[in-house]
């Protein structure tokens, strides 16, 4: 099963948590708190997964959070927000 690193924005208590995930662009989550996103965020892998069996594609493999650190798009965003790593579920698998 598959982890993809995934980008937390936290804008303090009155605002949703979103996430999203420099593997799968357009793919993202949120929540009211950080724990509720972080349960939607596998939903929304699946669901990202299930648009692109669609069109016949797969998930693209995830990298390692050391490979996008060296990854100029996303170096600024990895020193100010927190990351977590997001199981894709188990039927994303059979999408690749």
């Amino acid at each position: 099963m598959p982890h993809y690193v995934a980008i937390v924005e936290e804008d303090g208590p009155d605002k949703a948590v979103g996430i999203w995930f420099p593997d799968l662009p357009g793919c993202f989550s949120a929540g009211d708190d950080l724990d509720e996103a972080l349960r939607n965020a596998p939903e929304a892998i699946g669901l990202y997964a299930e648009s692109l069996a669609e069109e016949g594609r797969s998930l693209p493999p995830p990298r390692l959070l050391t490979d996008l650190r060296g990854d100029p798009k996303f170096t600024d965003d990895l020193k100010h927000y927190m990351v977590a790593l997001v199981a894709a579920p188990v039927h994303a698998d059979a999408a690749e």
